[in-house]
């Protein structure tokens, strides 16, 4: 929304529905907000509070969105038009009955602490709903994020900013690709092999965007330079995120993870590991901090030799929430597109196997590539705690929590 001032239009940093509760707080009619006489007095209900049943009459503590806690109201549930608000209540009373062992059937009284355990629920389902919000809004590829908590009662990360591409720390530079190719059909009739024969490597996909090159092979995609347009088969990665996909938490202690809410075929692109470039020492320095925390988001760039890490802790895309499996179903890839410095790969999940519609996605935190032919994949795609490989500092080990027969029982 904004005024107009002499012909300039400022922003106004209150949103839509903000507005209109004001108008209505202060009993103001305003057509430009569809705020009028005959709907001045609306309310809607922001959550339930409690319930009540006196005789056979349900009744609930309404929580007015626009007023404070002091002007909820007991409201009988035939003056309620919020279904879907309705329905969540009592799943979220349910779930917590039988959490405590009690009866399935609704009390026709709950208890002040179940009651506050509704709110802060309600509460927490409007603070992930927000943030779902923002993550949708920052995300630049085509797959929407939802995100799901039915296990406790945390809310989303205090400190994690959604980035769709990596954010390059200090003292570091991505040259941009100087040359493209001039291929008619990079699939069928590559001049010069196309951008990976110019690196002296393979063309990467089939003509359904799958991977066909095994693990430990680099994948030269076309660029910004190149002739081809953007339905180029030799463009995978660049699209970003095709599919529909969920952050939940876990029921397990594994903290957040992802699933997918489609299913995703074997050898598909499924997401990058995109986080902050930042030097090997200074992956040194925030290791230490992040092995206090117990934590880490540290993944090293050692394509060919280890001077940088993406560190994912702050700055991050979806995958700062994947969990680890010792029999994961996402394999690492290094990918270069408009940047071609070994040192700098981007990072990228497919998948290794068919995954269905509801299963959450993993991958290998200390993945090891097969060493067959080591010197002619030059990659080492190990997801490790900064400082630990190949450091003085004493090794740390982190217990393994991803359930499955071929657990080793650690992480690192």
């Amino acid at each position: 929304m904004a005024e107009n001032l002499k012909g300039c239009r400022v922003c106004c940093k209150s949103s839509w529905n903000q507005l209109q509760d004001l108008c209505r707080l202060a009993k103001l009619s305003c057509p430009a907000l569809g705020v009028s006489k005959r709907n001045l007095y609306d309310f809607e209900v922001e959550y339930l509070c409690d319930y009540k049943k006196i005789r056979e009459q349900e009744y609930y503590l309404v929580k007015w969105r626009g007023y404070p806690d002091s002007e909820s109201t007991w409201e009988p549930r035939q003056n309620l038009k919020c279904v879907r608000i309705l329905k969540q209540f009592h799943k979220d009373l349910e779930r917590e009955l039988l959490r405590r062992h009690h009866r399935s059937k609704t009390p026709r009284h709950l208890d002040p602490s179940l009651a506050n355990y509704l709110v802060q629920k309600a509460k927490q389902r409007r603070a992930l709903r927000r943030w779902e919000q923002e993550l949708n809004a920052k995300r630049s590829h085509l797959g929407r994020i939802t995100v799901e908590n039915e296990v406790d009662l945390d809310g989303p990360p205090r400190a994690f900013v959604y980035i769709n591409e990596y954010r390059v720390g200090e003292g570091i530079t991505l040259n941009q690709v100087a040359v493209g190719c001039e291929c008619q059909d990079c699939l069928w009739a590559p001049t010069g092999g196309c951008c990976p024969g110019a690196s002296l490597h393979k063309f990467a996909y089939n003509d359904q965007g799958q991977v066909r090159l095994r693990a430990g092979l680099p994948i030269y995609e076309c660029n910004s330079r190149c002739r081809c347009g953007y339905d180029c088969p030799n463009r995978v990665v660049q699209k970003g995120i095709r599919y529909d996909l969920c952050i939940f938490r876990t029921d397990d202690g594994r903290g957040w993870g992802v699933r997918t809410l489609e299913k995703i075929r074997k050898n598909s692109f499924v997401m990058e590991y995109v986080g902050e470039i930042i030097t090997s020492e200074e992956a040194e320095r925030r290791g230490q901090i992040y092995d206090r925390q117990g934590a880490t988001y540290l993944f090293d760039l050692d394509y060919v030799e280890d001077v940088y890490t993406v560190d994912a802790a702050y700055y991050g895309n979806i995958s700062h929430f994947v969990n680890h499996s010792c029999d994961p179903n996402l394999q690492v890839y290094n990918v270069f597109i408009d940047n071609l410095d070994e040192r700098l790969p981007r990072i990228a999940f497919f998948a290794t196997k068919t995954i269905r519609a509801g299963e959450e996605l993993t991958f290998d935190y200390n993945m090891q590539v097969d060493p067959v032919d080591m010197e002619s994949t030059r990659m080492d795609s190990n997801f490790g705690l900064a400082g630990l490989p190949g450091s003085p500092k004493k090794r740390v080990r982190i217990e393994c929590k991803c359930g499955t027969e071929s657990c080793r029982k650690y992480l690192f």
